[in-house]
């Protein structure tokens, strides 16, 4: 995404629920919780994506950068794999984060005191099955968009200096500008997916069920509040994404060079 943070950047829970409703001691709790999980994340994805964007794609050297289908199959695996992890973390992280708005108040007797109580109390009430709730539109909103994410990428930055995914010299200016389209497609491709994954996560056994499923959720947004729901935010959402995107990418590839070959950086 990353982010998808992301790709890894900022998800739709963070502009549906008010941090003001959140204590002082629980958000920084949270926020410093979250940095140091999407920085584990991150080094996850690029590692895996550099091993599945090979192995693919069998026709090309070890030798040689992975061909343009190896890119786009290495990224649709890495965020199929990611997935599997980061269903249980970000229903952990939603449901923590709503508990004190006002209608989840109504129907909770007894509040989270952190990340280790929302996880006990999810298995629980729901087993280990509720702590994978939301896994089918993670995958969905995660595999399609880290394939568009490395695919843009390795497109942009061949196309914005010719020859760079074979000599690796590549300037400063390109890996931002590539790592920064990369974020933006990446998050287009699956923006409304992540408006209905934070719905469907919210939603708990203990509390009523507003929506059945991914569809029902979809028809009920489009009908209740009218398609722009689907991509309120998005603006904000991929100027974040660019600047974060090209960042982590340039860093990524700073860091490449500094640990293997030390080879410059053009300006």
């Amino acid at each position: 995404m990353c982010g998808f943070y992301m790709m890894v950047m900022p998800r739709v829970v963070y502009r549906e629920i008010e941090y003001r409703s959140v204590k002082k001691n629980e958000f920084h709790r949270v926020s410093a919780d979250r940095h140091l999980f999407l920085n584990m994340k991150n080094a996850m994805v690029f590692q895996i994506y550099a091993v599945l964007s090979q192995a693919l794609d069998l026709s090309v050297s070890a030798t040689d950068p992975p061909s343009y289908k190896g890119v786009a199959l290495g990224g649709f695996g890495t965020g199929a794999f990611q997935s599997l992890i980061l269903t249980p973390v970000e229903l952990v992280k939603i449901r923590l984060q709503l508990q004190n708005n006002s209608y989840t108040k109504l129907h909770q007797s007894d509040p989270y005191k952190g990340p280790v109580s929302v996880a006990t109390s999810i298995f629980k009430t729901e087993g280990i099955k509720g702590m994978f709730r939301g896994l089918t539109i993670t995958l969905l909103r995660d595999a399609p968009s880290h394939g568009f994410y490395f695919y843009t990428y390795e497109y942009m930055r061949e196309q914005l200096h010719p020859g760079c995914r074979k000599s690796g010299q590549e300037s400063l200016n390109t890996m931002l500008v590539a790592g920064g389209l990369a974020g933006v497609v990446s998050w287009v491709s699956c923006y409304p997916l992540d408006v209905v994954k934070t719905r469907l996560q919210a939603q708990s056994l203990s509390s009523p069920q507003k929506y059945t499923g991914i569809v029902d959720c979809f028809g009920r947004i489009v009908k209740d509040e009218g398609y722009h729901m689907l991509w309120r935010g998005l603006g904000t959402t991929v100027a974040r994404a660019f600047l974060v995107n090209g960042a982590i990418f340039s860093s990524y590839e700073i860091a490449l060079r500094c640990l293997f070959n030390n080879r410059s950086i053009q300006r």
